[in-house]
């Protein structure tokens, strides 16, 4: 298997070093996720993909889940279910709760989650203005969870000139959908503001999948709300100061376990996070200050009394805050050296109350309140030749942790551009995740629960012309002391090995002006040594749950005229495997392919029309088992801007 493996990265790296030749310049992406500051891709040798404001544009009708789904190494499960199911972030084959999300740059996540992710239902599409993806470890600038990357969601706009601009968007669709979105923005001399308001509402379909196509399930609907607001004020050229605050909220109707229809089953969730920062930049140096404040509050009731059974009633609520603190420093050394240094401060809390009635009267549990928190302190030095043809990274982290301590990671990452089409990078990285508060604290918890620990290497090689771009990307990742639940003697432990060999590979061509091919593949070799599902003895799986071996996403679009866009995509993903039931072995979830359409005409320059179609075929597949995925779903709206 590992000879094959091989074989294959080094038959894709021989075509990428084959890619066409021009003498045309090359445009780059400048992104900020990679070291924190401003930068060209070419100068670091971190793997970034980034999703711009143009492609963002063309993917109305979408939500955050289904356009990050698309993307090489990752996979979000439930994206493609009824709007509202959870969504499991897995990047390169790690697991729940390993890929950091931030926002503006910032953590953010839920403590009152099992594995303190963040739920991405709580954001619109309509109000990011691009993200980058850093694949790869990324514990040593980002801290705990960034085991298998980072996904930097950014909603600050750029080039904002005028004092008062306005955008509406007003999408329809399928199972009753409605998307609403408004933004006002603009600047006032010193002053920049952004205000945005987004709806979506859909009847939806049934969560559960009608295996008898006998059950008359009803459809589980959806209703949720985005309102944000930012300022920023330049004091000075030098100094600025900025705020801004976020609700997020949402309802959704679900059926409680799968192949099982659930008339009265219901959840809240409601997020708001503040904060403020500050940014001064002489010459030479650029110091950045964040704060950020977060409540997250989830209630799920179930209200059982028409269906026969043990279970009458139950209601279950969470309540979780966390607060990030952060400075951190850019400071020019002088020949090409660059010292990045900061510290940043986690404190994190949760409660949940619990109540049920059943035919034995009622009961109650309690998680009391509970907090923990973690510091840290980190430094790279970064280093770019006077040519940018070399440049390195190495870093550190030291984590103090209120419960277990202290760990740490550290960073290599050389890349070097062989001449201005083509250069090679790779890195040796450690990573980490922290024990949650639930796995600390609970009734199942365990107060000895170290970090989870990863090693992580990588090798990869880019081609990048006008027309023809290339990148391929061989990784290794193995993960000791997993975080895992033991199910004979009831209590999380540090158990679990995970090794993964992986490649990606990402095209994109642009053979005329107008026309475009965009296409990646992710290959995951997985091996876990874990507590079997079936015998809860102990085993070895060659796979992990959810996660396809293969898959490849595709997407050609054509600007047939300035006013007319058109584009089709196609998403396959290969055998998986899903958990099979108490004591029972895991069941496959069979590959499959689905076709998606995209439209746009622009009526006047600020006026367009757009048309969405995923699942053109209507195949039926699942992604979670025992849970409906989407059927033909057609979504098509109006945009304006003032």
């Amino acid at each position: 298997m590992k000879m094959k493996f091989f074989v294959l990265a080094a038959l894709i790296i021989s075509s990428t070093a084959h890619a066409q030749d021009s003498s045309s310049s090359i445009l780059e992406e400048v992104i900020v996720t990679a070291n924190k500051i401003p930068q060209k891709q070419s100068t670091t040798g971190k793997v970034i993909t980034v999703i711009t404001r143009q492609e963002l544009e063309k993917s109305s009708g979408r939500t955050v889940g289904q356009l990050l789904n698309d993307q090489a190494g990752l996979t979000i499960n439930g994206a493609l279910n009824n709007p509202g199911t959870n969504q499991v972030i897995y990047s390169r084959g790690a697991s729940a709760g390993r890929t950091l999300i931030l926002l503006d740059g910032i953590p953010v996540y839920d403590p009152s989650f099992i594995s303190n992710d963040f739920d991405i239902n709580l954001l619109s599409l309509n109000d990011i203005e691009r993200i980058e993806i850093a694949r790869g470890a990324q514990s040593t600038l980002y801290g705990s969870d960034a085991v298998g990357g980072v996904i930097n969601i950014i909603t600050v706009k750029k080039d904002v000139s005028k004092p008062l601009n306005a955008k509406a968007t007003v999408t329809g669709g399928s199972y009753g959908t409605l998307r609403t979105n408004l933004q006002v923005y603009g600047k006032l001399k010193k002053l920049k503001y952004t205000t945005r308001y987004a709806r979506l509402k859909s009847d939806g379909f049934s969560a559960a999948y009608d295996s008898s196509g006998k059950g008359n399930f009803d459809r589980d609907s959806y209703r949720g709300d985005v309102s944000n607001a930012s300022l920023q004020y330049d004091i000075s050229n030098a100094f600025s100061i900025r705020s801004f605050v976020q609700y997020s909220q949402y309802k959704n109707e679900f059926d409680a376990t799968l192949f099982k229809d659930e008339d009265d089953y219901a959840g809240k969730n409601n997020n708001l996070f503040t904060g403020a920062g500050f940014t001064y930049q002489k010459p030479g140096v650029r110091i950045t200050a964040n704060y950020q404040y977060m409540e997250i509050n989830r209630n799920y009731r179930n209200d059982s009394f028409d269906i026969a059974g043990f279970s009458k009633f139950s209601t279950d609520d969470y309540f979780g805050r966390n607060q990030f603190a952060e400075v951190y420093a850019n400071i020019s050394l002088g020949k090409g050296f660059t010292l990045l240094n900061g510290a940043d401060y986690r404190f994190s809390g949760m409660n949940n109350q619990n109540y049920s009635l059943s035919n034995f009267g009622g009961f109650k549990s309690e998680f009391k309140d509970t907090v923990h928190s973690q510091a840290s302190l980190y430094a790279s030095l970064l280093y770019n030749s006077p040519n940018e043809k070399l440049n390195v990274e190495a870093g550190g982290r030291l984590n103090v942790h209120s419960r277990y301590g202290s760990n740490h990671s550290f960073t290599i990452n050389p890349s070097y551009s062989i001449n201005q089409y083509f250069r090679v990078f790779g890195s040796v990285a450690t990573a980490f995740k922290a024990p949650s508060l639930y796995q600390l604290y609970s009734a199942y918890g365990n107060l000895n629960l170290k970090p989870e620990r990863s090693l992580n290497f990588e090798i990869g090689i880019q081609q990048q012309h006008q027309q023809l771009q290339n990148r391929v990307v061989f990784f290794n990742r193995v993960i000791e002391d997993g975080l895992d639940f033991d199910n004979v003697n009831f209590q999380y432990i540090n158990f679990n090995k995970q090794t993964v060999n992986g490649i990606e590979f990402e095209t994109n061509w642009r053979p005329v002006n107008g026309f475009n091919v965009s296409v990646n593949y992710t290959f995951l070799d997985i091996e876990e040594q874990t507590q079997s599902r079936e015998t809860f003895g102990d085993t070895t799986y060659n796979y992990s749950l959810k996660r396809p071996r293969n898959s490849l996403n595709a997407r050609i679009g054509y600007e047939i005229s300035p006013k007319l866009f058109l584009s089709a995509s196609g998403k396959f993903a290969g055998k998986r495997y899903d958990v099979g039931g108490y004591q029972a072995a895991d069941e496959v979830l069979e590959s499959y392919f689905i076709a998606s359409a995209y439209a746009e005409y622009k009526l006047k320059p600020k006026l367009k029309l757009f048309a969405d179609a995923q699942n053109l075929f209507n195949k039926k597949f699942f992604d979670i088992r025992g849970y409906r995925s989407i059927p033909f779903m057609f979504n098509g709206g109006v945009t304006l801007e003032l």
